[in-house]
């Protein structure tokens, strides 16, 4: 194993560490904040993390593109030939606008700074289409997947017209439905992400599992500045950004059976939404210590743990990253 290929995971993690501080500071003086629900106090708290991430990601990619454009010569693994600079742009660009499009959606925010009031819902799929296109211009993937169950099946140009837009769409807005605990979304990233990017590599999917690896060295480092007590807010930057990385290790991986397995809580968690037809909050309010949610009915899986208002809004995160960590860990064995 050629262990310098770790050092694009540490120049993705070393540039979130060094922007997000800077990221925060910026974030306040343009008053992008809003109340942090789950505190006694609500205190305000910048949005929008995904963008530090984001910085962090494409400075690995193109540090890995650089060194081995001009000074590698191995030939071993991910080669740089057209074909694979192609799909890393690709997953760039794809990235890229996604993230762009959860940080408009942060922007809308709520006169009394509640919360960030967002896109409406019908736009959201829209918007979140045009992510999809530069995946689809190159016909990323293959035509052959994977399925639970159903095994592997050709569905020829099906995949790029139809399931690469609504796999960008549906995972980008699924991951948007689980979020609203300091820490959630990138601590259960930390685990998805790594999961799949370890699956990619051990079945040699190397450009799936290079975008995975310097995801995950940018979520080590904005989950210091994120987890409790939050010093900024992931914001849907950041969830339809880890949506679109789902996506796109599973389109460049061919490993669309890894991810679905590994968004089992995405699943649960839309399907709860739909009860309450996604007007149901996930978060709560803070009654002694403890979280307590604004429902009497499941609609959410974090109301699994608030709705009797006995765990503290670190057990609850926790309790949801372990979740996703069995849930990931399933990929090895279905």
């Amino acid at each position: 194993m050629n262990y310098l290929v770790f050092i694009y995971g540490i120049i993705s993690f070393l540039a979130t560490l060094f922007v997000t501080p800077w990221l925060i500071r910026y974030l306040r003086r343009i008053g992008l904040n809003v109340k942090d629900q789950n505190k006694e106090n609500k205190p305000f708290v910048p949005i929008s993390g995904g963008l530090a991430v984001l910085f962090g990601v494409m400075a690995g990619l193109l540090v890995f593109i650089f060194y081995r454009t001009f000074f590698s010569t191995n030939n071993i693994g991910l080669v740089i030939n057209e074909r694979n600079l192609m799909l890393i742009f690709a997953a760039m660009i794809s990235l890229l606008i996604i993230t762009l499009i959860g940080f408009l959606d942060d922007l809308v925010i709520d006169k009394n700074k509640e919360s960030s009031a967002g896109l409406r819902q019908w736009q959201k799929p829209i918007l979140t289409l045009t992510a999809a296109i530069p995946l689809m211009a190159i016909n990323a993937g293959t035509t052959e997947i994977a399925l639970p169950l159903l095994g592997t099946i050709d569905i020829g140009i099906i995949y790029p017209l139809i399931l690469i837009p609504i796999g960008v769409i549906g995972a980008s807005n699924m991951v948007n439905m689980l979020a609203g605990f300091n820490g959630l979304e990138a601590g259960m990233g930390i685990v998805y992400v790594g999961m799949l990017g370890l699956y990619a590599y051990v079945n040699d999917r190397y450009i799936a599992a290079l975008i995975a690896l310097v995801t995950l060295g940018a979520l080590i480092a904005f989950y210091f500045y994120n987890k409790f007590p939050a010093k900024i807010l992931a914001g849907d930057s950041l969830t339809y950004f880890l949506g679109g990385v789902i996506a796109v290790i599973a389109i460049l991986g061919n490993i669309e059976r890894a991810a679905i397995i590994a968004s089992i809580p995405f699943f649960i968690e839309f399907i709860l939404k739909a009860r309450s037809k996604f007007q149901a909050k996930s978060y709560g309010y803070n009654v002694n210590g403890k979280i307590k949610s604004y429902h009497d009915k499941i609609y959410s899986l974090p109301h699994l743990l608030t709705i009797k208002g006995k765990y503290t809004e670190k057990q609850i995160v926790y309790t949801f990253i372990l979740f996703e960590l069995f849930c990931s860990s399933l990929i090895w064995l279905i």
